[in-house]
């Protein structure tokens, strides 16, 4: 019987698969069209009941529930002209994925009269059974119940899928007794509590700016590989990453598939998905090859953080779904596929003001110069004092096969600023004295802006191993694993920069206090705050070894696997850090410790199941046809008489399939055994340690003897699809 491998290879060369793609209309002319935006909304809603909308999307101002009951309303007539009869609450619970349970407009009156009916309160407020999403001890199964509440800065939109359309209606997620659930609750607590500190720092040198908003940039990596291919591999199946395969004669040495053409086929998967992007109101710009072959990347324009995570979910759906339209799978895990580029979700960060000033982004004045200053060095400081919370945020089973190679940066938190910056803030720190005198000042207001010309923006060069680089006017978190959930990031970055802003207040307005005049005092601040947090910042190699050595001699931590990587989520000084600024509660963050150790040991476990199930089911068997066969030749060719040195060869190879078939089934044993030990511990954290330091060795120690008996098998023995047919067929 022909193996799926085969079969699939033989419907990409005779396959038809064109599809039909929609994405030829202008894109203005689509953009958000299945969006319920505030001009859409113009349209549907009374004054008040727009004014109320609007109100609480730019100020956070509750909406009553009589005015509640016309939004609804006004929603309801607008999708149904659009052909849809369901609505469901839209939300991101800690499962990593998107959530939702439909109901019908279509409800009975008393006398059995049908009526199309939304009314406010299903608006704002529904009650999923929730049992099955994790809690992290938050909530019995017996106490189930969970609510989900509507956040109106997010606008509702229209779900295609097939034939049906559902009206979307993005909320947050919390438990009975009102924990977060979710990711975009404490993302939401997070963007107020930077909002607050922000504010109140740019207070001095703004008085007019009344509100600071954080702006998102993300940029989504991720592979596309045939779908027939993709089923013949079940690791690809069941993890989405392929635990064997040896490297192909080509990889991505060559660098000629980084900004190349793209291939037809996924040319127009892409179009295809950006169509249905534009339609749901995800500003989409870029698309373009990625440095390993078979990876692509694409990127929106800036948008507020809470719209932009939304986005992002709602995009990683709207690919998966679009791919199978094509027979194409997309690959978000982080590293699919060993010896090449994994895929990252680089988070470009930044903030702005209601005044419209981007706080890192140098001005042409003194004054915004001193403000540019003052929030680039707290960043930094945030990032040096609180390396372990970032780490913390971007750990996964799957973002620890990525980080530290192929371009990934590394485990280790540093910074990248540039080299220009890097001689500014030493300008500072040395020229800035202790004592100053009046011609310091007039140093402070005339030298300042020469020492950060406009040309910046354009010579701050990228360093790719670096996690937190500078890249002009905004951060770029390029740590995130791409399958992660944005706001995991974000809220923690929003959190200590809302901290380190609000200590910097603190100590500015001692100073002043003691009588210093308010720039003297923020320069003095800003020094000490350089001279406190330059140990974090990096410009070299990122993977190399001397950077090791040199991160342990500054103390920087270097967390190189999730199940201790996340022990800073629940350290006394990140519950104190997450309580004052009103993101999380003590329970809270020990419940997503809980959760995130449970996901990362279940991944493990998974995968550990499928290695042992594909070395026993199809390396073992294939190996052994194979070894079977050259016993034949063998034979055959002992018994005619031919001298041994004439099948030197064939003895030679049965000898070396036989060591790695012993290999295979004695480390499959042996994990297998690990496993059961990991299991037996009842404490999450032990368990995943355990599987983390026990069973997880045995993956590579398997893989190296899979992977040499692949060179060895007849490839016509061969039932896994191999990396140069999943990386380079289409």
């Amino acid at each position: 019987m022909q193996s799926l491998r085969f079969k699939a290879i033989d419907n990409l060369t005779s396959g038809n698969h064109e599809v039909n793609v929609e994405g030829s209309a202008k894109i203005t002319s689509i953009f958000g069209e299945n969006v319920f935006t505030l001009k859409t909304a113009r349209d549907f809603l009374s004054d008040d009941a727009y004014k109320s909308l609007l109100g609480s999307i730019k100020t956070g101002q509750k909406i009553d529930r009589h005015v509640a009951n016309q939004i609804a309303a006004g929603m309801r007539q607008w999708a149904e002209k659009k052909g849809v009869t369901h609505y469901t609450h839209w939300f991101q619970p800690l499962t990593g994925t998107s959530a939702e349970k439909h109901d019908s407009f279509f409800t009975l009156k008393g006398d059995g009269t049908p009526l199309d009916q939304f009314e406010g309160d299903a608006l704002v407020q529904q009650e999923p059974d929730a049992s099955s999403f994790p809690s992290g001890g938050l909530r019995a199964t017996f106490e189930a119940r969970g609510y989900t509440a509507w956040d109106p800065t997010s606008p509702a939109f229209i779900m295609h899928i097939g034939q049906g359309m559902t009206l979307c209606i993005p909320t947050i997620f919390v438990s009975y007794t009102g924990e977060s659930l979710d990711y975009k609750a404490p993302l939401i607590k997070s963007i107020e509590a930077l909002n607050k500190s922000a504010v109140e720092v740019c207070h001095y040198f703004d008085r007019n700016v009344t509100k600071v908003h954080v702006n998102l940039g993300w940029e989504q990596e991720y592979f596309v590989v045939d779908e027939g291919l993709a089923n013949a591999r079940p690791d690809l199946v069941m993890t989405g990453r392929t635990v064997f395969g040896h490297t192909p004669a080509k990889g991505q040495q060559l660098e000629d598939h980084y900004f190349g053409s793209i291939p037809e086929r996924v040319y127009a998967y892409m179009r295809d998905f950006e169509y249905e992007a534009y339609r749901l109101g995800i500003p989409l710009r870029t698309r373009h090859n990625e440095v390993a072959p078979a990876q692509f990347e694409c990127a929106p324009i800036f948008e507020e953080l809470n719209l932009a995570v939304d986005h992002n979910t709602l995009l990683m759906d709207v690919m998966s779904r679009v791919a199978k339209r094509h027979k194409l799978k997309v690959l978000l895990h982080e590293k699919p596929f060993a010896g090449i580029n994994g895929s990252g979700k680089h988070n470009n960060w930044s903030m702005g003001t209601d005044t419209g000033v981007n706080l890192l982004a140098p001005g042409k004045t003194p004054k915004t110069n001193l403000m540019f200053l003052a929030f680039f060095v707290n960043t930094i400081k945030a990032v040096h004092d609180h390396a372990d919370l970032l780490r913390a945020s971007i750990a996964s089973a799957g973002n620890d096969h990525r980080l530290g190679a192929n371009e990934a940066p590394p485990a280790i938190i540093s910074a990248y600023i540039g080299h220009y910056l890097n001689k500014v803030l030493e300008e500072i720190e040395t020229r800035v004295s202790d004592k100053f005198d009046e011609q310091d000042e007039v140093m402070l207001k005339l030298d300042i802006h020469k020492s950060i010309p406009e040309l910046l923006l354009d010579n701050t060069d990228r360093n790719r191993t670096s996690p937190f680089a500078f890249t002009g006017n905004k951060f770029e978190f390029r740590a995130v694993g791409s399958s992660a959930n944005c706001a995991n990031g974000m809220l923690i970055l929003n959190t200590i920069m809302a901290e380190t802003l609000a200590n910097f207040k603190k100590e500015v307005d001692a100073l002043i206090e003691k009588g210093d005049k308010k720039e003297v005092a923020i320069m003095q601040v800003i020094k000490t705050y350089i001279k406190e947090s330059k140990k974090v910042l990096f410009e070299g190699d990122g993977y190399s070894e001397e950077w090791t050595k040199e991160a342990a001699k500054r103390g920087l931590p270097n967390l190189k696997t999730t199940p201790i990587a996340l022990d800073p989520l629940v350290s006394d000084k990140a519950k104190k850090l997450f309580e004052k600024h009103n993101v999380y509660t003590h329970s809270e963050l020990e419940a997503r410790h809980e959760i995130e150790l449970e996901k990362y040991l279940k991944i493990v476990q998974i995968e550990g199941r499928v290695i042992g199930d594909l070395a026993g089911n199809h390396i073992l068997p294939a190996s052994i046809r194979y070894q079977n066969m050259l016993i034949n030749n063998i034979k055959g060719l002992k018994d005619i008489g031919v001298p041994e040195k004439s099948y030197k060869a064939q003895l030679n190879i049965l000898e070396e399939i036989s060591e790695h078939i012993n290999k295979v089934q004695a480390l499959a044993f042996e994990m297998t055994e690990a496993r059961k030990k990991a299991n037996a511990l009842t404490d999450t954290r032990e368990k995943a340690i355990a599987y983390c330091d026990k069973v997880k060795p045995y993956f590579d120690e398997i893989r190296y003897h899979v992977d040499k008996l692949e060179l060895l098998v007849d490839d016509s023995e061969w039932e896994l699809p191999k990396y140069r047919e999943l990386l380079f067929l289409r």
